[in-house]
């Protein structure tokens, strides 16, 4: 009886651990797909900005989410490959990015482009922050804490860009 008792435990732990690694791995991988997406989105509407603003703070602002998010980009790909994160596939990310920021609503491009940052990097911040803060994965927590400042920097510039297309 005591050894039947012992199995049933032991199988118990292990289903227990078992869902503990899935749910963590979810976790992990919620995050990875979600940054992946809102950075491929970030370059693209930043590509598009690029193209289409006439307003010399909206290119500076621009150029400045092409470069950042493209580096922060690189390398969340290296860590998702590196723990065996399958991330999202770039090329309809970016479709779906583009697509999106044509969509902008009846303002000009310059104040839709300043507003979708505004949101945007709101939810990123957010994202990160949780992720900083909840991780149980060492690297991707190093991540998001190494990245997040950037990232509320681009909120105060966002918000700023905001202001100043508002006028």
């Amino acid at each position: 009886m005591t050894i039947r008792l012992l199995k049933q435990v032991g199988l118990t732990f292990a289903l227990v651990a078992g869902s503990i690694s899935t749910a963590i791995a979810a976790t992990s991988n919620d995050f990875v797909s979600n940054a992946v997406e809102s950075g491929i989105t970030e370059v693209e509407a930043g590509k598009l900005a690029l193209e289409k603003s006439s307003s010399a703070d909206v290119r500076t602002f621009a150029k400045h989410m092409v470069k950042d998010h493209t580096k922060a980009n690189q390398e969340l790909m290296a860590l998702a490959e590196k723990l065996d994160i399958e991330v999202p596939d770039n090329t309809a990310l970016a479709d779906k990015a583009k697509k999106s920021i044509l969509e902008l609503r009846d303002e000009s491009f310059d104040q839709a482009y300043a507003n979708n940052q505004v949101a945007a990097h709101e939810k990123t911040v957010a994202l990160f922050k949780n992720e900083a803060s909840t991780s149980d994965n060492a690297e991707l927590k190093a991540f998001a804490i190494k990245t997040l400042p950037t990232l509320e920097a681009h909120l105060k510039m966002a918000k700023e860009l905001q202001t100043k297309q508002i006028q």
